[in-house]
């Protein structure tokens, strides 16, 4: 049984170490010797020596005349398109995002109105020339004299000018 494991196994690797084989150009040089390689002939091999092509290229080669008039420059790669179902998982993304953005944004104005609406109270309370208590770090009650009713406005007006704009 390990053995059997051990010969699937071997013919798994060697078929995958295979494949990368179909991505060879495969020609005949000068010489009339085959050679091998993963990059393109040189330009000056004809087409007709060109014995074999890599399954990814899409475009056939130039004619040997047509290559030898343009110096080594290398071939434009093609335009690649985007995956279909790809290119709707980014766009699915960027829309969950914006919702995001959108409910956080309404979730700021929300609290910047309520802030709002709590400043412009308690700005209205001082201004009424009711008695304002408050309680101390000791728990005790005590009420605003004068000065500090006069601050306490002024930090309520501050208050609601940020957050009423």
């Amino acid at each position: 049984m390990p053995r059997l494991r051990l010969v699937a196994l071997s013919l798994l690797l060697g078929a995958s170490l295979a494949m990368p084989a179909a991505a060879q150009w495969k020609w005949r040089d000068q010489n009339g010797r085959v050679q091998y390689s993963d990059l393109p002939p040189p330009s000056g091999v004809a087409d007709k020596d060109i014995l074999q092509r890599p399954n990814l290229s899409a475009a056939p080669r130039a004619p040997a005349a047509a290559a030898s008039a343009v110096p080594t420059a290398a071939p434009l790669p093609a335009k690649k398109t985007e995956d279909p179902e790809l290119e709707a998982r980014r766009k699915k993304a960027e829309q969950e995002e914006a919702a995001k953005k959108k409910a956080e944004d309404a979730r700021i104005a929300a609290a910047r109105a309520e802030n709002c609406k709590r400043a412009q109270a308690h700005l209205r309370s001082l201004d009424s020339g009711m008695r304002v208590a408050r309680v101390n770090e000791n728990g005790e009650r005590e009420i605003l004299d004068d000065a500090q009713r006069a601050a306490e406005t002024q930090r309520a007006r501050e208050v609601a000018a940020s957050q009423c704009s």
